[in-house]
C-alpha cells in the first residue's frame, strides 16, 4: 500500500509543572510539533485512540516508581492504537493497525519492535486500549493468578464501574463466585454494577461508612478483595475479609491526589490473626498469560458474557479533561480519547 499523507506537524501533551495535588490545566502545555519521518526499523502512526489511565497521576510526581515520572517540558507518553502511515519496518504495512505506547498526541514515530498489530476486524480499535488491552488483563491476571479466585469465594471490588472493576466483578462471576458485591461513586454506576455487569449487591461509598455498607452488602464476609481504591475501602475490606482472604493491591486511587498522609488501614492487625494475604499487582509481571486472556476474553465478548462500556472523548485537546475527570470518577468503564478524522 502506498504511503499516506501525514503533517509536517501535530499536536502533543507535555508536562510543564508537577501538580501539588489535584492536577490543573496550567501544570500542562498543548504543543505543536514536528511529525519526523520513519528511519530505518521505524513507523509512522496515526494515532486513532489515547488511553488515559489512574496509573499515570503517579508519573506527574517525580519520585522513584515502577514506571519513570514525566520529564518536564516533554511530551508524555501512555497507550495508543492507530494507523500505521508510514513504514520502513520489515513485516508492518501502511494501513496496519497497531498499539503501542506513545501516545499523549496524534502522530507517532517509533520502532517497529515496540508496537504490535491488532486484528480491527476483530474488534473495534479501542478495545485493544481497555477490554483486550491492558486493563483487561490487569482484572483477569488480579483476579485469578493473585487472588487465586476459588469457586465458591465471596469478592469485594472497589471502584467497580472503572475500566479494571468492572471486569472483575464480570470474571468472578463467570468463574464461580458466590457473591460478588461491588462499590462505585454514583447511584447511576450502582444500577449498572447490579444490572448490566451482573453484581449481586453493590453501594454508593458517598452514601455512608463503607465498612457498615459493605457488612450489610456481604454480611458472611469477603474471601477476595480486589482494591482500586484504598483508604477507607481497604481498611472495610481487612475487617469483613475471612480467614485466609486475599486483598489484591491494584491501585489507591483515594490518596493519588491526596496532599497529607492517608487515614487508614487503621486494622492491619487483623490481618495476623486472619492470616490474610496482602499483595500489589503489576500487570507486566504476568505477560505470560497474555494469550490465555485474550483468548477467553475474546470468547466472552462474542457470546454476550461480558458487559463492557467506554467514555469517550473527542480530539486530542481533550485528553487533559478527559484525565482529570477520570481521577474524580467521571467515567463508566473504560476512558479514552478519539481522534478527530
Amino acid at each position: 500500500m502506498a504511503e499516506q499523507a501525514s503533517p509536517t506537524t501535530a499536536r502533543e501533551w507535555h508536562l510543564v509543572a508537577r501538580p501539588q495535588g489535584w492536577p490543573t490545566p496550567a501544570d500542562f502545555a498543548l504543543v505543536e510539533a514536528p511529525v519526523r519521518r520513519p528511519g530505518p526499523g521505524e513507523i509512522l502512526v496515526r494515532n486513532e485512540y489515547l488511553s488515559v489511565d489512574p496509573y499515570m497521576r503517579g508519573r506527574l510526581n517525580d519520585v522513584k516508581s515502577y514506571v519513570p515520572p514525566y520529564e518536564l517540558g516533554k511530551v508524555m507518553d501512555g497507550g495508543a492504537v492507530g494507523r500505521v502511515v508510514a513504514s520502513e519496518a520489515e513485516g508492518i504495512e501502511v494501513g496496519d493497525a497497531v498499539l503501542h505506547g506513545l501516545g499523549w498526541r496524534e502522530y507517532a514515530t517509533l520502532d517497529a519492535e515496540r508496537a504490535v498489530k491488532v486484528d480491527a476486524q476483530a474488534a473495534p480499535l479501542s478495545y485493544y486500549l481497555g477490554v483486550l488491552g491492558m486493563p483487561g488483563l490487569t482484572a483477569y491476571a488480579g483476579l485469578l493468578a493473585v487472588a487465586d479466585l476459588k469457586p465458591g469465594d465471596s469478592v469485594f471490588v472497589s471502584g467497580a464501574a472503572g475500566a479494571v472493576g468492572s471486569l472483575v466483578g464480570q470474571i468472578a462471576r463467570l468463574k464461580g463466585a458466590s457473591r460478588v458485591v461491588g462499590s462505585a461513586g454514583s447511584a447511576e454506576k450502582v444500577a449498572k454494577l447490579t444490572g448490566d455487569y451482573g453484581f449481586d449487591a453493590a453501594f454508593n461509598y458517598k452514601d455512608g461508612p463503607v465498612r457498615e455498607q459493605l457488612e450489610k452488602a456481604a454480611p458472611e464476609g469477603i474471601d477476595v478483595y480486589f482494591d482500586n481504591v484504598g483508604g477507607d475501602h481497604l481498611e472495610a475490606a481487612i475487617h469483613s475479609l475471612n480467614a485466609h482472604g486475599r486483598a489484591v493491591l491494584c491501585g489507591a486511587i483515594a490518596q493519588y491526589n491526596a496532599t497529607e498522609a492517608p487515614a487508614g488501614p487503621r486494622n492491619l492487625a487483623l490481618a495476623i490473626g486472619k492470616r490474610l494475604r496482602l499483595e500489589g499487582l503489576l500487570v507486566r509481571d504476568h505477560a505470560a498469560l497474555q494469550p490465555q486472556f485474550t483468548a477467553e476474553m475474546a470468547g466472552w465478548l462474542r457470546d454476550g458474557s461480558i458487559s463492557y462500556d467506554e467514555t469517550v472523548t473527542e480530539g486530542v485537546e481533550s485528553a487533559l479533561d478527559a484525565f482529570i475527570d477520570l481521577l474524580r470518577g467521571g467515567n463508566t468503564g473504560k476512558m479514552v480519547v478519539r481522534l478527530a478524522s
